[in-house]
């Protein structure tokens, strides 16, 4: 476990408080096959009994009675067979204690613990499940059918979680920069091997194995390509090639699950063009303005659309863009070149919590999500700052050909976009920069004791000396 005991008890008493009444139900992950049942993906726990338990063995449960304060870890102590092909591990009760939980008891007892419950017409707390193997098993604990489970969810104990995993104290902040200082060795191999002839394919694996080397596993599958217009571009086989761009998003994960997530976008054979710079020092000017906007009672609703107006007056300095700003701003012009909001949360999930329901993590009632605007519908994050959230700074410009083409033949926007100077932009691809920041008590900071290169001449200078 990666906290002692105590910080385990405090959390789930929290959490207990916090809730009030009723049996909370939370559960672990299994491990998953990836083409039949003995040759599994590697184990990763999940992240919110991580939160509260810190028990990395699979097939376990835990369940928290609000009202009496009694805790439970079901789970199966494992065979003779078990040992004999992957050794000894402590048993379910050994955990239990070790997390501070006074009872443990067999898979099949939690049958009888729920059913208990509801005859006495108490209510079961539970989050939205996201593997299929504990929607089935939800099912029966419950007779909630999977596709209804997410909509009956525990409001009261999504609110809960979010409002506890959001903070991070100062023991997870030096684990997600652990996690930075894997992040620094994978991206700067990366600009090491941005070189015409080497595929994406092959630094997308190393990348992973440095992840893996190092941690657990890389918090989500390396995005390394050529097209950095697509958004989540998936290493191919095709062999870097001279003066284009190559965009590297990539992250690794600690041995305790805690995440990093940096991208950086580097000129293939060591130099910039000048169109590749121009882009690329607006994308460098709005990752830094982040620094001086953020800080706690700020909306980060505001930050984004504050670099997004930041934007919009560089793009009309090139003349991709025109217009008066507040009325391109209100249209949704600039989404033309950055559809995605300028961050999210992060923690154990690179995505911090984003399966419990963005909106509740991202929104609230003072700042609420805007969905029928194409770019804003797709932010993640937009409320007050706290002190101890992390959260991803990564402002981007795109050139989308097919959206280009879209936008033009509609005349969306038209008054805003130069789309005779957008055709010329076809073949660029995209450049995006991004860091993970912490919000501190007076503004906020990046994560990480060594800074990726990202300044324009810092990233060609790292290039050719290394």
């Amino acid at each position: 476990m990666l906290f002692d005991k105590q910080t385990y008890e405090a959390r789930r008493a929290t959490l207990r408080q916090q809730v009030g009444s009723g049996l909370i139900l939370l559960p672990g992950n299994s491990d998953t096959p990836v083409n039949y049942p003995s040759n599994v993906y590697k184990f990763r726990q999940d992240s919110t009994f991580l939160y509260y338990f810190g028990l990395q063995r699979e097939d376990l449960a835990a369940v928290i009675d609000a009202d009496s304060g009694e805790e439970w870890i079901f789970g199966d102590d494992i065979d003779i067979d078990d040992i004999v092909w992957f050794g000894q591990v402590e048993s379910v009760a050994e955990m239990a204690a070790a997390c501070g939980v006074a009872k443990s008891a067999p898979m099949g007892q939690l049958s009888a613990l729920v059913a208990k419950a509801l005859a006495c017409k108490r209510q079961i707390h539970f989050l939205p499940p996201y593997r299929h193997d504990w929607m089935i098993r939800l099912a029966d604990l419950t007779g909630i059918r999977p596709e209804e489970q997410k909509a009956r969810a525990s409001k009261a104990l999504i609110m809960a979680v979010i409002g506890q995993r959001a903070k991070k104290s100062a023991a997870e902040v030096e684990e997600i920069e652990r996690a930075c200082a894997i992040g620094y060795d994978m991206h700067t191999t990366a600009m090491r091997l941005c070189r015409p002839g080497v595929t994406e394919q092959h630094i997308g694996g190393v990348l992973s194995g440095i992840a893996s080397s190092r941690g657990c596993i890389v918090s989500f599958p390396p995005i390394v390509t050529m097209h950095g217009e697509i958004m989540h571009g998936n290493p191919s086989p095709c062999p870097l090639e001279e003066g284009r761009l190559m965009l590297c998003d990539a992250g690794a994960e600690t041995n305790e699950n805690y995440c990093s997530d940096h991208t950086r976008t580097s000129p293939i054979g060591g130099r910039f063009s000048q169109r590749q710079r121009e882009i690329y020092s607006i994308v460098e000017e709005c990752h830094d303005y982040v620094l001086q906007l953020a800080r706690p009672g700020v909306k980060w609703w505001d930050v984004h659309f504050a670099v997004c107006r930041m934007m919009t007056e560089r793009l009309k300095e090139l003349g991709l863009m025109r217009g008066n700003t507040d009325d391109a701003l209100e249209a949704g012009a600039h989404a033309m070149f950055m559809p995605h909001g300028l961050g999210h949360m992060m923690g154990m999930d690179v995505h911090d919590m984003e399966g419990l329901g963005q909106t509740l993590v991202g929104f609230d009632d003072e700042v609420r999500p805007r969905l029928d605007q194409f770019g804003t519908c797709s932010l993640r994050f937009g409320r007050r700052l706290q002190e101890g959230f992390v959260l991803s700074d990564e402002p981007g410009i795109y050139f989308i050909p097919a959206l280009i083409d879209a936008w033009k033949a509609e005349g969306r926007c038209a008054e805003f976009l130069n789309f005779t100077l957008l055709e010329k932009y076809k073949d660029f691809g995209g450049i995006r920069i991004e860091d993970d920041i912490l919000v501190t008590a007076d503004g906020c900071r990046f994560l990480g004791t060594q800074q990726i290169p990202y300044h324009a001449g810092d990233v060609e200078n790292f290039m050719a000396n290394n």
